[in-house]
């Protein structure tokens, strides 16, 4: 409630939450009986709209005090960057180990004050950089916390080279699962329309999710156009050994090559979006990082196979909303 108060929340609220929130009491029913009531001491409800926003507010002004008057992070544009979360989804970004220490030993003391504790075993490590093979020590509460190669954040998977491919591959591989355990796919019984519906309902979005922010490279395109005509082999049940080409394949459930198309779709819709706003999408896009740049060719870019050109006219194109709807790169 303190915090609410800091925050210039009206009194008639607080005392609302307050009623809402202290003195609850809880029951737990055992096969047809229940147990005495029992207080509640902290925490939020669970299934309460409001507990999201509470939760975000006490966890924001832990991050603001934490993190007061801190120079540490990775300089994007002039702006500092060290940490990014989703509800208690938390990642820490620095442009070295001991910055990198230092946030995550001022975020340790802080959380205590909060009565929240960093979870030492879900926590990891992970340095991205051209070069293999760099070690980062970090501790918290007195134990080193796990170095790991890659880990999923939000569904999608992070790697230290800073390439999408085994994001890809992890998506094609639950995409192909999720195919196998409908084997309705398979059944004679269901219409070659409906069928195709199925795929695009229930196997696409499988393999697409967070799609927008892939960088589309010679191999990354393969893959998906290879998984592509796997789903419509398997559902017209056309084994390699009968050597037909894709495009016969094609031409036998009346589609097109789409899955590629569909990604290009959504990444221009997302990175609209992003230019018309003013969010850290657009200063990460758009900001220079400090340091210098590597030597030799930089890699392909996360959007540069919708850019036309240079960066400034697919930003002018893309303040027209109703034109960059209409435009296909």
């Amino acid at each position: 409630m303190k915090i609410l108060e800091d925050i210039k929340v009206d009194w008639r609220d607080r005392r609302l939450i307050q009623d809402l929130y202290m003195r609850q009491e809880a029951v737990i029913r055992i096969a047809n009986e229940e147990t005495e009531p029992a207080i509640i001491g902290r925490g939020v409800r669970q299934g309460c709209p409001l507990s999201p926003l509470l939760f975000s507010i006490y966890a924001e002004m832990m991050m603001i005090e934490a993190f007061e008057d801190s120079n540490e992070g990775i300089k994007v544009g002039g702006e500092v960057i060290r940490d990014v979360r989703f509800a208690d989804d938390q990642g820490m970004l620095a442009s070295s180990e001991g910055e990198l220490q230092t946030l995550m030993k001022r975020l340790e003391e802080t959380a205590k004050e909060y009565d929240m504790k960093v979870n030492v075993k879900k926590t990891k490590v992970m340095v991205v950089s051209k070069e293999e093979g760099k070690i980062a020590n970090i501790v918290i509460d007195g134990q080193r916390i796990e170095q790991v190669e890659k880990f999923k954040y939000l569904g999608a998977v992070i790697s230290q080279d800073n390439r999408c491919i085994k994001e890809i591959k992890a998506r094609i591989g639950m995409a192909k699962d999720a195919f196998n355990k409908r084997k309705e796919l398979l059944n004679k019984r269901f219409s070659k329309k409906l069928k195709k519906k199925m795929v695009k309902t229930l196997i696409w979005p499988v393999a697409l999710y967070g799609c927008e922010t892939w960088t589309m490279n010679k191999e990354a395109l393969g893959r998906l156009e290879a998984f592509e005509m796997w789903v419509w082999r398997r559902c017209e049940k056309v084994s390699w050994k009968d050597k037909k080409k894709n495009e016969e394949v094609l031409d036998l459930v009346e589609e097109e090559r789409s899955l590629v198309n569909s990604i290009t779709k959504r990444k221009k819709n997302w990175i609209g979006h992003v230019l018309r706003g003013n969010t850290l999408l657009k200063v990460v896009l758009e900001g220079r990082m400090a340091g210098k740049r590597g030597r030799g060719r930089p890699r392909k870019g996360m959007i540069d196979d919708i850019k036309e050109g240079n960066y400034e006219r697919m930003k002018r194109k893309a303040e027209d909303r109703e034109g960059w709807r209409g435009w296909l790169p």
